[in-house]
């Protein structure tokens, strides 16, 4: 019903922002994989809320439990259930929408499709559900750093301020380094200025987050419709508040001639490489052992600190009120939410990879 994600490396995220916990189920991690809880922690603490003056300021210390599949640190291979309890909830809110639909929201659509919704922060819809997702990812990540692949976002636009640099010109290792998590210092300042600026105005606003994949071997995707560039577009997309997904020279790309845009195959010492990538490291649905990189874009946070016409469950003209606590600008903490589903989308076709050649 739409709440599991992979094949071999599989999650399956349950909960709602307001009630008792969230969590993950993850099956087909390998066993004997060392779980180290300290690094599951600290990507849960980049994405928790209460952060910054930038952030929502719903205060979740994200401390996740692991109810299963690992035993004296290690993976078991049995599935992995990991919980996170809701700390925090300030139900009274959203009492105000019990009855109303909030505009660019999940109420109208949740209430037609199901019927009966929990409209405390959104429930299943609220981007709390992320928590979980990063959870999942960061023992993906555990699997990928096994096989020494790398991965990495960051913050690349915040409304129209845009870094004009490629990610080979800047420093990532400055990204978390400030709060808007943007590599470059000069530019994070604006960032943080811009949105503290949309914050006092009682609005919000949004941008795009840029995700390189580093030393991902040749040959993971699976062609037709499960190409590495799809799989990556759909878990990207699923994250709540995305609008864009792009990957390689993306739309920029239409304005070149093929001539230009084709990435030319070369053999320097033994080792097979193209001279430009614009194909951002997948062809034909498959990765070429080039950088993986896409862009993924956020639309400004739907809940802002104004009031809005809108309708009731009724029909009726009615007027809503923005309460509770949000984000002004989602990006800085959408960074290691991004990194998670990239990482699950490798893990999983690692591990399909694996599959093949033995099949072979």
């Amino acid at each position: 019903m739409g709440n599991s994600f992979g094949t071999l490396f599989k999650i399956t995220t349950f909960g709602e922002s307001h009630g008792l916990a969230i969590g993950a189920i993850i099956d087909g991690c390998p066993s004997g994989l060392i779980i180290d809880e300290a690094f599951i922690q600290s990507e849960l603490d980049r994405r928790k809320p209460g952060q910054s003056k930038i952030t929502t300021q719903r205060k979740e210390s994200d401390t996740f439990e692991l109810l299963s599949g690992v035993f004296e640190g290690k993976s078991t291979g049995a599935p992995i259930c990991l919980v996170i309890k809701n700390e925090d909830q300030k139900s009274k809110d959203y009492s105000h929408i019990a009855d109303k639909y909030r505009p660019s929201h999940a109420d109208f659509t949740y209430q037609q499709k199901y019927g009966h919704r929990d409209y405390r922060g959104g429930g299943r819809s609220s981007a709390r559900e992320t928590a979980a997702r990063v959870a999942a990812g960061a023992i993906a990540k555990i699997v990928l750093k096994h096989h020494k692949i790398d991965l990495q976002a960051y913050v690349s636009q915040v409304g129209d301020l845009q870094l004009d640099k490629s990610y080979k010109d800047l420093d990532l290792s400055n990204s978390e380094n400030n709060i808007v998590r943007c590599p470059d210092p000069v530019k994070a300042e604006e960032m943080i200025s811009l949105i503290d600026s949309v914050r006092k105005q009682r609005d919000t606003i949004g941008g795009v987050v840029t995700c390189i994949i580093k030393n991902a071997p040749v040959g993971l995707g699976e062609p037709v419709f499960d190409r590495l560039h799809a799989v990556l577009g759909h878990a990207m997309l699923s994250i709540n508040a995305v609008k864009g997904f792009e990957f390689g020279s993306g739309f920029e790309g239409v304005k070149m001639r093929g001539s230009a845009h084709n990435d030319i195959i070369q053999n320097e010492a033994g080792k097979v490489s193209t001279k430009t990538n614009h194909s951002g490291g997948i062809q034909g649905g498959i990765s070429n052992g080039e950088d993986i990189y896409f862009n993924v874009a956020f639309k400004p946070v739907a809940t802002i600190m104004q009031d809005q016409e809108s309708l009731d469950h009724e029909g009726n003209s009615t007027t809503v009120s923005g309460k509770g606590r949000h984000d002004p600008c989602v990006v800085p903490r959408a960074v290691p939410i991004v990194e998670a589903m990239a990482a699950l989308v490798l893990a999983d076709f690692y591990l399909i990879n694996l599959t093949t050649k033995l099949r072979a």
